[in-house]
């Protein structure tokens, strides 16, 4: 969806002023030649879609909480259809700006644009072409509501994370984060058509999230971002630093996710999986703290099991959130 990453990744033709090139990283060169499947592989590449697959975990078990049972099928299929494109748009521009960077890091030179499989100008245009499908499709076959933050998510993705903070502040990913929290809201006025507090809970859970998921991630691949010269927290900061935000931000989801138990009415049975999945959590945030403490450094702290299971952590609580109608 318009989604969490870190965590988490998310411009029209007329609608959407044209994105600004980021420093020139030289003459733009021809794609190499590919077959057509490894062409289609490439532009499906430029989407992100593992990005996407998280997106989509949080939209539709809100429209299950927003329908308070099995939401109408038409409205959930056209709202994870258009909404793969919201984000694979944003994430296809994102490609465009980030291209330069890309090329430097282990963890994104193998992308598209990175090995020249595209062309700057055709990730660009086919990002917008996704947009403008995506805007306009919500807003024929869902609600022009839903297609608004549609958009807003796109265009905060991109101009607010990727052209304005990700490049100047170790805050990045804590206010780029917005972009990623917008598929609750739309999957929840996709159904409703309006707002309320509990799709603004759901958000707030998924914004506390994105921090800690995105940071440990960034600790494993610090050494990436400090070639890119990209500040992410990891690097401009010591790693204890970062684990103690990253458990205060664990604490402030885990108790997010609690607030919507009385706040969307929820069951016993939200209730009491969102408490022991926070309590998983919280212990995997304390054991990184803990073994840092005991003086182990890099990838002896294995930063990478606390971000996976913070991938298992938001899956399953929102599994919960989709379940928790079908009991009431």
């Amino acid at each position: 969806m318009t989604v969490l990453s870190n965590k988490l990744a998310i411009e029209l033709d007329d609608a959407v002023p044209a994105v600004p090139p980021p420093p020139p990283p030289g003459p733009e060169r021809p794609a190499a030649r590919r077959p057509l499947a490894g062409l289609v592989r490439a532009y499906v590449a430029l989407t992100k879609p593992r990005v996407i697959e998280l997106l989509l975990i949080t939209t539709l078990p809100v429209m299950f909480l927003a329908a308070g049972g099995v939401p109408p099928l038409g409205t959930a299929l056209a709202t994870l259809a258009f909404g793969t494109l919201s984000a694979g748009a944003a994430n296809a521009i994102n490609c465009y700006i980030d291209r330069d960077i890309d090329a430097k890091m282990r963890r994104t030179r193998r992308r598209p644009l990175a090995r020249d499989q595209v062309t700057p100008t055709e990730a660009l245009v086919f990002g917008v072409v996704l947009a403008t499908a995506s805007t306009v499709g919500f807003g024929l076959t869902v609600n022009l509501l839903a297609a608004s933050m549609s958009l807003f998510a796109i265009l905060f993705y991109i101009f607010v994370y990727s052209l304005l903070l990700k490049r100047r502040t170790s805050q990045n990913v804590v206010w780029g984060g917005i972009a990623g929290c917008m598929p609750v809201l739309i999957g929840w006025t996709a159904i409703t058509g309006s707002l309320a507090w509990t799709p603004f809970v759901l958000f707030g859970v998924v914004f506390l999230w994105t921090p800690p998921h995105t940071w440990t991630l960034a600790m494993r691949y610090r050494e990436d971002y400090a070639i890119a010269n990209v500040p992410m927290l990891p690097v401009v900061a010591t790693e204890r630093r970062v684990i103690v935000e990253s458990l205060i931000y664990t604490w402030a989801t885990v108790a997010c996710s609690l607030v919507l138990w009385p706040v969307a009415g929820m069951s016993l049975v939200y209730g009491a999986l969102a408490v022991v999945l926070g309590a998983v959590f919280l212990l995997e945030g304390h054991r990184l703290l803990r073994d840092s403490m005991r003086g182990l450094t890099g990838v002896h702290l294995r930063p990478m099991r606390f971000f996976h299971l913070s991938n298992v952590y938001l899956a399953l609580l929102f599994t919960a959130v989709a379940l928790d109608p079908l009991f009431t």
